[in-house]
This record gives structure tokens, sequence and C-alpha cells, in this order.
């Protein structure tokens, strides 16, 4: 499970960073409601893929951009993950 979690730490690092979070990476919970508790919208979210695509190579196709995809850290974790085994 280090791979979900090193994907899980990198999105917290990238949330923070890219969006100009006030919190430490590791204060996000894997399960937190990230459009309730941070307000993430639309722009917030492309930065954010925008930093996975660099980060890990994939490409988030325009049939993935579901709100389910981004409710929280494991949700876009599971979905990286699985583009990172398709690659293989």
């Amino acid at each position: 499970m280090a791979v979900q979690e090193n994907i899980e730490q990198a999105i917290k690092e990238l949330m923070v960073e890219r969006l100009f979070l006030k919190v430490a990476p590791e204060q996000i919970g894997d399960e937190e409601a990230l459009m309730e508790k941070y307000g993430l919208d639309s722009v917030n979210i492309f930065e954010l893929v925008a930093g996975l695509e660099e980060v890990y190579g994939i490409t988030f196709e325009d049939t993935d951009f579901q709100i389910d995809l981004f409710r929280n850290v494991r949700s876009i974790s599971d979905y990286v993950r699985d583009k990172l085994r398709a690659q293989q």
C-alpha cells in the first residue's frame, strides 16, 4: 500500500502548493470532502490536474472530469494509481 500512500501524500502537497491552502499537507484527511472543506472549484481542480499530469506523466481524459473523482484525496489517488497501472 506504500504506492497509494505516496500518491496521497503527493496530492496533498500539490494541493497546498498549487492551491495556496493554509494548512500543512499532513492535516488534509484522505477522505475529507475537498470541495466542502477547502472550497475547491473547477479552476482549483484544473490546477491540481495539471500538477498530477506533470508529476506522474499521466493524462486526465475529458470524460474523467466528473465530480466524484475529485471528492477526496483517496478517490483522486485511486484514479492516478489506475492510470499508472494502465501505462505499464
